[in-house]
């Protein structure tokens, strides 16, 4: 088969092409024929070296995968060869990557996709949704009966955009910001009651503005590193900020002085530790239902790419170019 592959780590330049023997089918797991994947931050940031203890030991990066069931282990139930499938299967340690024309997945990571989705739509979705749903409502306990006042940070980013919807359909009063009138736009469009340029107004502004100066209920901070702060300044008394990267240094007596409760998301634990994959694939069945009802969808980015053009998408993630989710197929 054609596969992918990083032969160290550095710029784009690291990944080339190769042929490598199809992979065999083994216990609790399905080969997969790939269809199509998409670009999350993490792939770019293992590639580059800045995760290394978490790379493949196979080269092959690439979460996300939507593609056909070819074979089944005789001890997985649930899946048929022919079944059109989705979920965020590997591209780190101990699980081989989506960037190959086959690949065996967990059938635990796995779901079927939406009907109302191509293969190329629905392989936008697993890694950032399964963050997004983790935060919202593992971690900060959303659960429908109360309409707390929601700020998503990047709310057309990957993980943010989902986060928006998923806030949204929970009740929720959902702001979120963006950089752009035409990013604005597409915040508002997904449902975001109120959307706000980051870039003309502050998290303190933000809270005067549109709180009556209480702050949020809830931060979704899909932004990362030092925007963690922000988050402690947009929360109100009492409530939660929910971040999926806090790779950063911060005075923490703003969480102090609120009584704030900070929740950290990386989704990636189960695929490097084994532990709690199963939770994954019943998120990704959960979320079928709500894409096939029209309450989620997913932002993709108007440029598609081929597979073997994986260092033109990473660049174009890595420099800010994007607009929701790459995509990329065979």
């Amino acid at each position: 088969m054609k596969a992918i592959v990083i032969d160290g780590f550095g710029g784009p330049e690291v990944f080339k092409q190769v042929e490598l023997p199809r992979p065999e089918l083994k216990p609790g797991h399905v080969l997969l024929r790939v269809v199509a994947t998409s670009v999350n931050p993490v792939d770019y940031k293992i590639r580059s070296g800045l995760l290394a203890a978490v790379a493949p030991e196979s080269g092959i990066l690439g979460g996300d995968v939507a593609g056909v069931v070819e074979e089944v282990a005789e001890d997985v139930t649930g899946f048929s060869p022919g079944d059109e499938v989705f979920g965020c299967i590997g591209g780190v340690i101990g699980c081989p990557g989506a960037l190959a024309e086959y690949v065996v997945a967990d059938a635990d990571l796995l779901a079927l996709k939406p009907s109302n989705l191509s293969l190329e739509q629905a392989a936008a979705l697993p890694l950032v949704s399964i963050t997004a749903w983790d935060g919202l409502f593992d971690k900060a306990r959303l659960d429908g009966k109360s309409a707390p006042t929601v700020l998503v940070y990047g709310g057309t980013g990957g993980v943010g955009h989902i986060a928006l919807q998923l806030a949204r359909q929970a009740g929720c009063k959902v702001h979120a910001t963006a950089s752009s009138d035409a990013k604005l736009k597409i915040v508002r469009d997904l449902g975001a009651d109120v959307a706000i340029n980051y870039r003309e107004m502050d998290a303190a502004a933000m809270v005067a503005a549109h709180t009556g100066g209480n702050g949020y209920d809830l931060v979704f901070d899909s932004v990362g590193g030092d925007n963690v702060v922000k988050c402690f300044d947009a929360a109100g008394l009492n409530s939660t900020v929910v971040s999926i990267n806090t790779r950063c240094t911060a005075d923490l007596a703003p969480m102090h002085q609120k009584a704030l409760s900070l929740h950290v998301v990386f989704m990636l634990i189960p695929l490097a530790s084994g532990k709690g994959r199963a939770r994954h694939g019943e998120i990704l069945r959960e979320l079928t239902a709500l894409v096939e009802s029209g309450s989620v969808r997913p932002l993709i980015h108007d440029q598609r790419f081929a597979i073997p053009d994986i260092g033109a998408a990473h660049t174009l993630l890595q420099e800010g170019g994007a607009t929701g989710k790459i995509v990329l197929i065979w």
